[in-house]
């Protein structure tokens, strides 16, 4: 009987793939004195439920992304990116790095 084995090449994209993940994550993450953020949220999370962890977190809405779990947003003064993390935010992201690929110029709110 004989066992599966990966192709060498599979190992090898894994690894970019990761890499990438890890230095994008890392160079994206928004400052902690930064005024104005991108927060991401679950995908599976809806419109509501994303600007009710917003509201939550007391964080502003300032507009809205062509992905409905991206906004952006100023936080609290007081520990307002960690209070977005504890609402559900997966990542927040400095919002001039998002601005080029989730602008959506044809969605009013």
């Amino acid at each position: 009987m004989t066992a599966f084995r990966w192709p060498a090449w599979l190992n090898a994209i894994g690894l970019m793939i990761a890499s990438f993940v890890g230095i994008s994550a890392l160079s994206l993450q928004a400052r902690p004195d930064t005024e104005v953020v991108a927060v991401a949220f679950p995908p599976w999370w809806s419109t509501q439920d994303v600007f009710s962890a917003v509201a939550s977190a007391n964080a502003a809405f300032v507009r809205a992304t062509a992905v409905s779990s991206i906004l952006v947003v100023q936080p609290d003064r007081s520990n307002g990116l960690e209070r977005l993390r504890e609402a559900g935010a997966w990542l927040t992201i400095d919002p001039q790095s998002v601005a080029a690929c989730f602008t959506n110029k044809r969605k009013e709110i």
